[in-house]
């Protein structure tokens, strides 16, 4: 599909005959659902129309380089198009990697505090800043689905729907526990301190979820909404937190104003989570799923920041390293992920 410009624009042509009729906004979320699909085909659509553009450019450049001899002054230009396309080239290629069965999906990534009290909050509120950074670089369209505030500063937990085409594909292997070893802000003796928080990531899987619940398992809460304050803070008890009993997974969302809205948006990421646990199941990984989750805390860690005595940041599945911790933090994350991507495609052969 990603790479099929005539079924792309079959979809495209499909998608906007719906779009046309009359009826189409009468159900909201499903013209929603309908308008965000369109905009990831057109798009998919646009980047393969450039690369097409760009390779016509880069021959008609060099039957005029051709004709005009060395000295010819459209080197330049020709060199900088032949960049412009190897770019375009280098991103699709980096969607090749992305070929599991929901990597195309949107996102739901979830941030929990570990070891470490307040300077375990505050590292959770600076990696929610990282992977929100990193969206916002990418064209991606984030949704706060859930905010708990830590006591004194940070984060007790958070839950964001990351939006857009390969969310879940490029975010899946930032699952698992993130560890800070840094001076704590937070110690007048200033004593070097090491943090942990444990990320989670699952696909948004909206359409034809097979996961049939049974209404007894499950406890519904309602709460009054939690966060940084102001107007977008609900005053009624609107917000939902469903523990699915026999699981114990918890799932809770704020973001709506209206509490059936939020409890169906709450019910939509359980029945994620479900699907993907039963899946993850059925191949006999059940274990390594739950190894990922087990205890935030030493020894579990998939990557470590480390900010004292010296800046690095390593990556312990792949063995990627940065130096430049800034960087990373800003949300400059693509070289992670890419490794990542390459061990997976590694351990497959």
């Amino acid at each position: 599909m990603l790479f099929d410009l005539a079924n792309l624009l079959k979809t495209r042509d499909e998608l906007e005959r719906k779009m046309a009729e009359p009826a189409f906004w009468e159900d909201q979320e499903e013209a929603q659902r309908i308008s965000k699909k369109a905009k990831q085909v057109k798009d998919r659509i646009t980047t393969l129309n450039s690369l097409r553009d760009h390779y016509e450019e880069l021959e008609v450049l060099e039957e005029l380089m051709a004709e005009e001899g060395e000295d010819s002054q459209l080197e330049e230009e020709y060199k900088e198009k032949l960049s412009e396309l190897t770019g375009l080239l280098e991103k699709l290629e980096f969607k090749l990697k992305l070929s599991g069965k929901y990597d195309a999906n949107n996102a739901i990534l979830s941030i929990h505090p570990g070891a470490g009290g307040t300077e375990s909050q505050d590292w959770a509120e600076n990696l929610l800043r990282m992977y929100t950074r990193w969206a916002e670089n990418n064209g991606y369209e984030l949704t706060t689905l859930d905010f708990l505030p830590g006591e004194e500063a940070g984060i007790k937990s958070v839950t964001i729907l990351v939006e857009g085409d390969y969310a879940y594909g490029y975010l899946k292997g930032e699952k698992g526990v993130h560890r800070l070893v840094r001076i704590s802000p937070f110690d007048s003796s200033g004593r070097r301190h090491t943090s942990f928080v444990s990320v989670d990531v699952t696909p948004q899987i909206e359409e034809d979820l097979e996961v049939e619940i049974d209404p007894d398992d499950l406890v519904i809460e309602t709460y009054r909404a939690s966060g940084a304050g102001g107007q977008h803070v609900n005053k009624t008890d609107s917000a939902v937190r469903i523990t699915h009993l026999p699981t114990g997974i918890v799932v809770q969302c704020q973001n709506e104003r209206s509490q059936h809205k939020n409890k169906k948006m709450a019910l939509t990421i359980l029945k994620s989570r479900l699907l993907k646990l039963m899946e993850e199941e059925h191949a006999e990984k059940i274990n390594e799923l739950k190894g990922e989750n087990k205890e935030i805390a030493w020894g579990n860690q998939i990557r470590s920041y480390v900010f004292h005595p010296y800046n690095l940041i390593k990556d312990h599945r792949t063995n990627f390293e940065e130096g430049n911790i800034k960087k990373v933090m800003d949300g400059y994350l693509d070289d992670f992920i890419e490794a990542y991507l390459i061990s997976q495609q590694s351990n497959e052969i």
